[in-house]
């Protein structure tokens, strides 16, 4: 159960780092806010940063590709992914 909050607080920070930077992709439902103009580079590393700082995680450039931004439940995934590494 106590994973279950842990998990559900991670996503409502990301929620709150993401409306932050770009409101408008809390309500995106595509597949790719960077293609479809939501958010730009200069935002994702933004995101990126803030990401870092809060979860206490770095982020290898490698990774801050358009597939793991491609909408917040793809960051989410994205950050629960290296919270487990």
């Amino acid at each position: 159960m106590k994973l279950k909050g842990e998990n559900q607080k991670m996503e409502e920070k990301v929620l709150e780092i993401l409306e932050e930077h770009c409101e408008e992709a809390l309500d995106y439902d595509g597949d790719s806010m960077m293609e479809d103009g939501v958010i730009d580079s200069f935002t994702v590393i933004n995101v990126v940063s803030d990401l870092e700082e809060e979860f206490d995680i770095e982020i290898d450039a490698k990774y801050v590709i358009a597939e793991n931004f491609k909408n917040k439940e793809a960051i989410i995934a994205f950050v629960r992914r290296l919270m487990e590494e």
